[in-house]
């Protein structure tokens, strides 16, 4: 079965990654899911709207334990992953769905920012933080390194 590559840019988080640990090849393996929206605009002039496109994602291993520590609601990312076909038969009809799995994430938020987030509004010592949009550090400079972005392990 072929897999088709998908890119999710400039994405945030509908909710919590929900980290499970579930049953592998070689023992437990941490299975985490997130729901990320991406917003684009289509059209010209007074026509031009804005279209919102929700995508589940799965993600596997230490992947899926550290996007449950270090994402949360909101939080900005880039994703890519592989889109597969999940088609399966029940009473005797085809029912058709797609999966979406995650390789690799790029967090796009500054540390504080995402400390932000995870302490409720509140920075490491416990002061209110910037918003997103009033942060002077630009997203590039504040990503992980690639070490740091772990590839998707193989569906348990």
């Amino acid at each position: 079965m072929a897999n088709v590559q998908v890119f999710q840019r400039h994405a945030h988080l509908a909710g919590a990654v929900k980290l499970e640990f579930v049953n592998g090849r070689e023992g437990k393996i941490a299975k985490g899911v997130l729901t990320a929206i991406s917003n684009t605009r289509r059209g010209s002039g007074d026509s031009r709207e804005e279209e919102s496109t929700a995508i589940q994602w799965t993600l596997w291993g230490k992947q899926a334990e550290n996007a449950a520590e270090y994402l949360g609601k909101g939080s900005h990312v880039n994703i890519v992953g592989r889109l597969r076909n999940n088609n399966y038969e029940k009473d005797g009809e085809t029912v058709y769905g797609m999966a979406f799995t995650a390789e690799e994430i790029d967090y796009l938020d500054s540390r504080a920012e995402s400390e932000a987030r995870r302490n409720g509004g509140q920075g490491a010592e416990g002061v209110p933080t910037a918003r997103s949009g009033e942060s002077a550090a630009p997203a590039a400079s504040t990503r992980k390194p690639r070490s740091a972005r772990q590839p998707a392990h193989a569906d348990a």
